[in-house]
């Protein structure tokens, strides 16, 4: 929370009640029977903060997306409690016997294999079943590798549009970049952040170069881990790049928002419109191939296609 200067409340300080103190050793048994989202480190064990173990030693079952994962980190911390695998293909069945554990006063603690829970993760069928029952949900913060690479990205901070993963067929990912630039288009302005994996990231470069064109960006590797890198270009210099540098590890691309002087998604249209008629294609071929690279809808593009041939001829 920010203060207001001079006038505005200080700081909390102390513990909440509904907590064990952070010093405290052993099972937390403070802990308040509930949901707890916590978020663990993204490389870096270091960035496992005080409370956030706590409240795993304080907590009735871990859950995690795979056992192998964070088991080896708990060691590390001293915490037994039970672990139990939460992922995308049994979430759906788990949640109405673990709504059951938490209606019975269990303390649930759930984690992904790194970063902050439910973003790009699994975990919020549970959390929103949750909540939906007013069973108590809280979170520990922590790591967060989209955050992380939009802070040394050197792109606005503010505001910004976190996709996740891009599809990745090639056509559905030119799909969802159309989309992007026909909401651009229509007003939005944000620096976008997208996880990829590295075998991806060299054709997702090209995709987004394509559809954004010469825009700043940024790829973040192996964040807070030893061989940590940002490399900040142009996407057609970062697509150029990866094309021959196969890169390692977990991966963050941060893409620049649109000029203010960018043409408008109504501009773009017309633009693409008028060379496609141009070539030679008919009113309902170049609707049709409009549409499909700007994701707007095939009966507006050629009902535009219609405005401008009446106001061409």
């Amino acid at each position: 929370m920010q203060r207001d200067e001079e006038t505005g409340p200080e700081p909390e300080t102390g513990e909440d009640p509904r907590e064990a103190p952070s010093g405290s050793g052993g099972r937390a048994a403070e802990l308040a029977p509930g949901l707890w989202l916590v978020a663990t480190p993204i490389g870096n064990l270091g960035d496992l903060s005080t409370r956030a173990v706590v409240t795993l030693r304080g907590a009735d079952l871990v859950l995690c997306e795979d056992t192998r994962v964070t088991a080896p980190m708990l060691a590390r911390f001293g915490i037994s409690a039970p672990l139990a695998a939460l992922h995308d293909h049994n979430e759906a069945q788990e949640v109405p016997r673990l709504l059951e554990r938490l209606r019975g006063g269990a303390r649930l603690a759930l984690v992904s294999d790194a970063g902050t829970p439910l973003v790009s993760d699994p975990g919020y069928r549970l959390a929103r079943a949750a909540m939906e029952a007013g069973i108590f949900v809280s979170a520990v913060p922590g790591p967060n590798a989209a955050v992380m690479a939009l802070t040394l990205s050197g792109l606005p901070p503010q505001p910004f549009l976190f996709m996740g993963f891009l599809p990745p067929k090639a056509v559905a990912r030119a799909e969802a970049i159309s989309r992007l630039r026909a909401a651009e288009g229509a007003g939005l302005s944000a620096t976008l952040i997208f996880f990829e994996a590295p075998h991806r990231l060299a054709e997702c470069l090209a995709a987004l170069a394509e559809g954004f064109g010469d825009r700043p960006a940024a790829v973040a590797r192996e964040l807070t881990k030893r061989f940590e890198e940002v490399r900040r270009a142009s996407l057609p210099e970062l697509a150029a790049h990866y094309a021959t540098h196969a890169p390692r590890g977990e991966i963050v691309v941060v893409v620049g928002p649109a000029a203010a002087d960018a043409p408008s998604g109504v501009e773009e249209v017309e633009a693409r419109l008028r060379a496609a008629l141009a070539a030679g294609e008919s009113l309902r071929d170049a609707a049709a191939m409009v549409a499909a690279a700007t994701g707007l809808p095939r009966r507006q593009v050629y009902a535009r296609a219609l405005e401008l041939s009446r106001q061409d001829g």
